[in-house]
């Protein structure tokens, strides 16, 4: 399966009214090789063991699986997670007929915020809201297992 997405920075917090739903996220990471990475994920009551594979070469796509695990299992999985536990709340907010993904991040990655958005192909056009910053896709260092290692307090 392909992800398709584009990633920016959150200029302002507006986006927060304009929210439909929020919820937290705990998630670690049992690999962050940039070739493929193994992420563990806690999102309320589910549980989910996600892998992804290296980004193509415009930063858009890259082979995402996924599959739904026990979060008992996860809770214990955790303990085999690399250092760098990432803590966020995401929040989804409507734009035209896509939906942006915004994390606010917690911890060593406070004051970070980003948003996704997945498209059907990579020439998607979209809505871009007012507090749409500037666009960081394919930047490695946005990725949330490279937070995890190199967390935004030390940028």
């Amino acid at each position: 399966m392909q992800e398709i997405e584009r990633k920016f920075l959150v200029i302002s917090e507006v986006f927060k009214k304009q929210a439909f739903k929020n919820f937290r996220i705990k998630q670690g990471f049992l690999n962050t090789d940039p070739e493929r990475t193994v992420r563990l994920r806690i999102t309320g009551k589910k549980a989910f063991l996600t892998i992804k594979g290296k980004s193509s070469k415009s930063g858009l796509t890259r082979f995402e699986w996924e599959k739904e695990i026990d979060t008992k299992e996860a809770e214990t999985l955790f303990e085999l997670c690399e250092p760098g536990i990432i803590e966020k709340t995401r929040y989804l907010v409507k734009s035209g007929n896509f939906v942006f993904e915004i994390d606010e991040f917690y911890g060593e990655n406070e004051g970070l915020t980003v948003a996704e958005i997945e498209l059907n192909n990579e020439t998607d056009t979209f809505l871009k809201p007012e507090w749409l910053g500037e666009e960081v896709t394919g930047q490695i260092k946005y990725y949330n297992s490279q937070l995890s290692i190199n967390p935004f307090v030390n940028w």
